[in-house]
């Protein structure tokens, strides 16, 4: 999928997986990339990218400054592509504390309400600009033991239909949905010590006999639909959710 050359996007969550395959691929097209995510992640994934900045997403005071910062070099923006987000691993809701619970959608659905909120003065500058935000099949179809995660995942849908509508013409606003990825977000998540592999939160084996297309989902599956979404081939798609889980979930 071809990108307009020179398209300005911000990647939050650019240094985890389906970030940076994200990443690679936009630089392909000569688009300008901002990177913005966590500061162990920084280290461990250096990214190819025009700006990249170092912040916690779960901070309104760093949203501000970050997307500030990308304001004083792009001038605009034309994509957001909110990745940013994590897991705790595995339990039922009578065994989720309050702190878990609470860290859980601060990290996913909070983190993307402050980063959209931010960036959207910059999108409505851009040209024909474009929001993707990372949902999960979880927050259609909820497993147990998913809890806190599953919900944040169906508020973020919600609020990529809200803001579909609330920023419509300018900006469009949609959300892709993966299954399971195996990427570090399966272990707790880049820069989380994701990159543990005995830290494995989900039995792949009885996942995927759920699964038609009987594979688990790489970085590489998700970026053709990102792309897609950002891109002029998209231009009357918008409020949507489009997911990609080979089959395991047909909505």
């Amino acid at each position: 999928m071809t990108l307009k050359p020179g398209m300005r996007i911000a990647l939050v969550g650019g240094c985890g997986g389906i970030g940076r395959a994200v990443a690679a691929a936009v630089g392909d097209s000569a688009a300008r990339i901002a990177v913005l995510d966590l500061p162990q992640s920084l280290l461990a994934h250096p990214p190819q990218a025009e700006i990249s900045l170092a912040f916690d997403a779960t901070d309104e005071a760093q949203v501000e400054d970050a997307f500030a910062r990308v304001a004083a070099t792009f001038g605009a923006l034309d994509a957001l592509v909110n990745l940013a987000g994590f897991s705790l691993g595995v339990r039922p809701v009578a065994e989720t504390t309050n702190a878990a619970w609470g860290a859980v959608l601060n990290g996913n659905l909070n983190s993307m309400f402050l980063c959209c909120r931010a960036a959207l003065p910059l999108l409505h500058r851009g040209r024909d600009a474009a929001i993707v935000n990372l949902a999960s099949g979880l927050g259609v179809k909820p497993v147990p033991g998913h809890g806190p995660y599953s919900v944040a995942k169906a508020g973020i849908i919600q609020l990529t239909r809200l803001l579909a509508q609330e920023n419509a013409p300018q900006v469009r606003v949609n959300a892709v949905a993966p299954g399971a990825v195996d990427t570090a977000f399966l272990r707790g998540g880049t820069g989380r010590g994701g990159d543990d592999p005995s830290l494995m939160q989900r039995d792949s084996s009885s996942y995927l006999r759920g699964v038609p297309l009987g594979r688990m989902a790489q970085a590489d599956d998700v970026v053709g639909p990102i792309l897609f979404l950002l891109s002029d081939a998209a231009r009357f798609v918008t409020g949507q959710t489009l997911h990609v889980n080979g089959g395991g979930l047909m909505p």
